[in-house]
């Protein structure tokens, strides 16, 4: 696997947390801030996981639709590339590349359930999809934590640490470490937290890993501090970073 990643797409976009960190001037323009930026994107990635339950997809499509939206928003405005619109749309698209293809129609079924600005018609979605795939410049290969955390955790016999590492990696999703960090990095980070949290000793087996555990522990602590951040927001907060995008200008 590491070989493949290495050279994969996914290894070549690989980009610094400043670059992710950037909003749009388009964006800019409409008045959205960065902490409103990030709001959005953490609120449209929950989105996602909850249609992806609702379609009865794999976790692996959720975070691919997930590593999709983030990373078309280092590329494209949420004024021009509407979320709302996105979000779904990069369900679908990775549900086709992660060939557990879920039609269309599904999705709008169950948009039709949110509230009013979230619903959108079947062509929306196929409308969209040609847009993103251009965004994306049609490359949907995405390598993810999970299989490298099963891996490490049965060859180190410390499969105990299975269910509570496996729930960081899925926190990750909230966070754009996906876009920054080879995958096998980040679960190695999940490992290493989730090993504190359990009190049990791994010193050794990271140093017989000869992995850079600054690298390691530098993405630890940012997990550390998203949770120590991050906190439920309001739909109103949220309508009102979205509702600054549509403003007219």
């Amino acid at each position: 696997m590491a070989a493949n990643f290495w050279a994969s797409s996914h290894c070549k976009q690989l980009v610094e947390q400043e670059d992710v960190d950037v909003v749009h001037s388009l964006d800019k323009e409409k008045g959205l801030t960065l902490d409103e930026f990030k709001l959005i994107k953490i609120h449209m990635s929950n989105h996602i996981s909850k249609l992806g339950e609702r379609v009865k997809v794999q976790q692996r499509v959720v975070a691919t639709a997930i590593t999709y939206f983030r990373r078309v928003y280092t590329r494209k405005s949420m004024t021009e590339y509407d979320p709302r619109l996105v979000a779904p749309t990069c369900l679908y698209l990775a549900a086709k590349a992660e060939e557990s293809t879920v039609q269309a129609k599904l999705i709008a079924f169950y948009l039709r359930k949110c509230p009013e600005p979230y619903v959108f018609e079947i062509k929306d979605i196929l409308e969209m999809e040609m847009k993103l795939l251009e965004a994306l410049d049609y490359y949907l290969v995405i390598y993810h934590p999970y299989r490298s955390l099963l891996q490490l955790l049965q060859d180190a016999g410390m499969q105990d640490l299975t269910i509570p590492a496996w729930s960081i990696v899925n926190d990750t999703y909230k966070m754009d470490l996906i876009l920054c960090h080879p995958p096998y990095m980040i679960a190695l980070a999940c490992i290493y937290i989730a090993s504190v949290l359990k009190e049990r000793d791994t010193n050794t087996w990271f140093e017989e890993l000869r992995v850079d555990m600054n690298v390691i522990k530098n993405i630890a602590v940012e997990i550390l501090d998203f949770y120590d951040v991050y906190k439920p927001t309001t739909e109103d907060r949220i309508n009102a970073a979205l509702t600054k995008l549509t403003a007219k200008t």
